[in-house]
């Protein structure tokens, strides 16, 4: 039997098809231009019962006008300057800021400084770490100590057999409010919420990984990875019956590190993986590079601290550099930002673009992408942003606002190439990877996905039946339909583009 999303989405389909192999009109109807064709495609997809009580906003448009002045632009509008909950296309406009100010090249740095002299193998003092933001060190890598490993050897070749003083994570190159503005408290237990700081390890993350235990009722087993996150776990998870599914909730609340884990895995099932984000990023850093440098057979005498927490924290004047880390550039960076839809990534670079002229905040990184955004054309009124990421429900834009953005960027050749290679291409990588395969949109559309709840969006670009470029942006609100079948509306849309010939 089908399942109301499949059904929901067959009937979609079905309209669509319809539409495109009516049967013909009457000799005395004109037959419809192909672009009034793919309008009434495009409404018959959006008319379906299963999106009625949905709000939709959708602004297709060529963007071939530049070699065809007397083109016809825009192909399809629907409440285009309407404010509509973006969910993760709000990385657009953070990463395209971004570019436009710091440039594909940027770098961040990490920086590890002897406060005081190396005599016969000993530091006399501190080890600093000053930290830039860097979101890239320990995450997605295989292991997540291979560049505190690195850094260890190169102590060791500067000599550093021990270090007397303690391990200072320096993280005030941000602001310390490490959440968003705007997130909603049941979301921050998650690793999807990890809050961005200038000291940033393993994606501010840990993974729990969730075993049942030997008999019905008992508690299940927890166990932690890496060690030195500072959580306390308090584990209320039970086994259940082996045809259970597993059922797991997380809950820890912003200041604490205390969270607590609800709900049950079934007997004899399969362990169990659920990413948690950790309270203190900085001092989840310095732990865990305290540990590496101590299984590297450096001995360490002092704690790992956060800076914040001590009042006698070194200067930086008279240091010693001892290691010097660089992160990929961005036009890398960007790649797991939008084909993985990283969260924290997009909050890092909102930062780092306030931190220009100063400390990296994320008020000041609103105003730097609202004075990009306006030089190019986006009315003022044409957006609200209060995060990087999109985890904000305060966040609005208008499908105008992103075709304008996205616009612009395929026109300047300065930005184009590493922003649309960074995008998911359908049917084939990122959040794309299982969506549209098998249709002319696959391999030709790239796009930036959005999820929360309740707001599905999809922006982007996609080559017509006949090589025409597109631009699209497409945001879904307001549904208590599933997801997946507003998922699979803007699937429908962006399929029948794919199909569009204007002969």
């Amino acid at each position: 039997m089908l399942g109301p999303a499949t059904r929901a989405f067959a009937f979609v389909l079905a309209l669509t098809l319809t539409a495109c192999h009516a049967t013909p009109r009457p000799p005395t109807t004109p037959r419809p231009t192909p672009v009034q064709q793919l309008q009434h495609d495009i409404d018959a997809i959006l008319a379906a019962p299963a999106l009625e009580r949905s709000v939709w906003g959708v602004l297709v448009q060529s963007l071939a006008v530049r070699e065809n002045p007397g083109g016809n632009d825009t192909l399809y509008s629907l409440n285009a300057r309407k404010l509509l909950m973006p969910a993760s296309n709000m990385k657009i406009l953070t990463l395209a800021a971004a570019a436009d100010r710091l440039g594909w090249d940027y770098q961040y740095e990490t920086r590890l400084l002897a406060a005081g002299p190396i005599e016969a193998g000993t530091l006399r003092g501190d080890l600093l770490v000053v930290g830039s933001g860097d979101p890239s060190i320990g995450s997605r890598d295989g292991a997540a100590t291979r560049v505190f490993d690195g850094w260890a050897d190169e102590l060791k070749a500067r000599g550093v057999q021990r270090i007397d003083g303690r391990i200072v994570g320096d993280d005030n190159a941000f602001e310390d409010e490490t959440l968003g503005v705007g997130w909603t408290w049941d979301d921050l237990s998650e690793g999807y919420a990890a809050g961005a700081g200038a000291l940033q390890f393993n994606e501010n993350t840990v993974r729990a990984t969730i075993s049942p235990g030997l008999a019905v009722g008992e508690p299940a087993i927890v166990s932690v990875e890496p060690v030195g996150s500072g959580l306390s776990i308090r584990n209320g998870l039970k086994t259940s019956a082996s045809d259970a599914r597993p059922s797991i909730e997380a809950r820890r609340l912003a200041g604490s590190s205390a969270v607590t884990l609800r709900g049950s895995v079934p007997l004899g099932g399969t362990p169990a993986a659920h990413t948690l984000s950790v309270d203190n990023p900085t001092l989840f850093f310095v732990t865990v590079l305290r540990t590496t440098l101590i299984a590297h057979d450096i001995t360490v005498g002092g704690a790992a601290v956060d800076i914040d927490d001590i009042s006698d924290a070194p200067a930086r004047d008279g240091t010693t550099v001892l290691v010097s880390h660089r992160s990929p550039p961005l036009s890398s960076l960007a790649a797991t930002l939008m084909k993985a839809s990283q969260n924290l990534y997009a909050e890092t670079l909102l930062k780092t673009i306030g931190a220009v002229d100063g400390v990296g905040a994320a008020s000041s990184g609103r105003m730097a992408v609202r004075a990009a955004l306006q030089a190019w054309g986006v009315e003022d009124g044409g957006f609200i942003q209060r995060d990087g990421s999109g985890l904000s429900r305060y966040n609005y834009v208008a499908p105008q606002t992103l075709v304008t953005i996205l616009t612009h960027i395929d026109r300047d050749d300065r930005l184009r190439g590493p922003f649309e290679a960074s995008l998911p291409i359908a049917g084939r990588d990122g959040t794309l990877a299982r969506r549209m395969a098998g249709t002319p949109a696959e391999g030709n559309a790239r796009a930036k996905t959005g999820s929360i709840a309740n707001a599905r969006a999809l922006a982007g670009y996609v080559r017509t039946a006949d090589g025409e470029p597109l631009v699209f942006s497409i945001l879904g609100n307001n549904f208590e339909t599933p997801a997946a079948v507003v998922e699979q509306a803007s699937d429908a849309i962006v399929v029948r583009l794919a199909q569009f010939r204007r002969h």
